[in-house]
């Protein structure tokens, strides 16, 4: 990826960890969501109320097709700095766990 791979367009200039060399960490991949923007825009802002930033990108030509049809048939990816990941594994995990074992009561 660029130096920069569209951390000005998503609005984490200046949240997002700086490496070593003063540079911006390299983004490591999280998941990718399929559905629509609601379930992506739940799952970045639970990321980032626990201090994770986060960088959503479309795969292939998934950004085509959000513009004609509305939303992307090859899904989302979401990308966080690379020292959070195991953090925001551990928040997705844990989060979607309770949501189980609330459904099982």
């Amino acid at each position: 990826m660029s130096k920069n791979w569209g951390l000005s367009f998503s609005g984490v200039t200046g949240k997002w960890p700086e490496a070593e060399s003063g540079e911006p960490e390299e983004p490591a991949f999280l998941e990718r969501l399929f559905g629509n923007e609601t379930e992506l825009a739940l799952r970045r802002n639970m990321l980032w109320a626990f201090g994770v930033p986060t960088v959503a990108r479309y795969p292939m030509d998934g950004a085509l097709g959000k513009v004609v049809l509305g939303q992307s048939g090859f899904g989302m990816d979401i990308f966080v700095p690379a020292s959070m990941l195991e953090d925001a594994e551990n928040i997705i995990n844990s989060t979607e766990n309770d949501i189980i074992n609330e459904e099982e009561k």
